[in-house]
């Protein structure tokens, strides 16, 4: 159960006041900079290599975030042609300390007891729609792994399932989000937590006529969602990932392997979450890819 002070939802960056440096710590080339199409405060975190530029918090490794939402969202977009990597330190409730990573820099999948490294595919704004649901997110691609992201990567919604990735992946329990490292090469709009799946398809009023609220499902906050200029549309502007995503689970189901593999899928233009899940023809082709994947690999090489 989310404290009082985490409800509905806690905008770490407003939260621990990122911009004073008093609670989160900066190494490197990290900006913060006006942005006139986001109409707010970006970070820039940019460097020749991971450990070289970075924004962390809490600011000490000592300390814990304590933040216990389900659901960790990033607002960010990987700088033009070149990698990028996020690290996520979270505790289960047998107080084991996991690091989850996800970075275009990873050729594959890796896990060990207390890391899980994910592949992230940027797809370019101009690919059509089912074709970014193929090649975009965490998970696995034949041909475009280890890619630098396109020159025009779009702006994107990264929601991350934290109780399911443990569940999944290592069979543990999910107790709190400990910390957050994002490496080189990013822009940064926003961090959140929540018990509440945001979708930023849903408008508010969308929200209250359809009853969403009794799913757990809700509109993107005001102070956390990209903005959509009148007669757009969100999708047609940026791009969402949920992992593990509704087509991962139905993948577990079916395949029968000892470990579920890593697949993301980009939810499409108008899909509601209220709707039972349809498997696109390019989302059938990606998750078939996955029969290919041998068994992990053990982490060789931290950051």
């Amino acid at each position: 159960v989310l404290a009082a002070w985490q409800r509905p939802y806690l905008n770490i960056f407003k939260h621990f006041r990122v911009e004073e440096w008093k609670r989160s710590a900066k190494e490197g080339d990290v900006a913060a900079l006006t942005d006139t199409r986001l109409k707010g405060t970006i970070y820039r975190i940019r460097g020749s290599n991971p450990a070289s530029s970075y924004l962390q918090l809490p600011r000490a490794g000592t300390q814990s975030l304590g933040l216990t939402g389900r659901y960790f969202y990033l607002l960010f977009r990987p700088l033009p042609r070149k990698h990028f990597l996020v690290h996520l330190d979270v505790t289960t409730k047998e107080n084991q300390v996991v690091r989850i990573s996800f970075s275009s820099l990873f050729k594959e999948f890796k896990s060990t007891p207390t890391w899980l490294q994910f592949p992230f595919v940027c797809g370019a704004a101009s690919e059509g729609t089912a074709q970014r649901g193929e090649e975009l997110g965490l998970g696995w691609h034949t041909t475009k792994i280890n890619c630098a992201a396109p020159a025009d990567v779009r702006w994107t919604c990264l929601v991350l399932d934290l109780p399911s990735i443990l569940a999944l992946y290592l069979s543990c329990s999910y107790s709190h989000l400990r910390g957050v490292k994002l490496c080189c090469n990013l822009l940064v709009k926003n961090l959140c937590t929540s018990d509440l799946l945001f979708e930023p398809g849903v408008t508010f009023a969308g929200a209250r006529l359809g009853d969403l609220s009794c799913h757990g499902i809700a509109p993107m906050p005001r102070d956390l969602a990209f903005p959509v200029p009148k007669g757009e549309k969100w999708h047609d502007l940026y791009d969402y990932i949920r992992f593990p995503s509704e087509g991962a689970k139905l993948l577990h189901n079916s395949i029968q392997k000892s470990f579920p593999s890593p697949v993301a899928v980009l939810e499409g233009p108008g899909h509601s979450l209220t709707q039972l899940v349809t498997l696109s023809r390019a989302v059938s082709d990606r998750l078939s890819l996955v029969q290919q994947i041998t068994s992990p690999k053990a982490v060789s090489v931290p950051w």
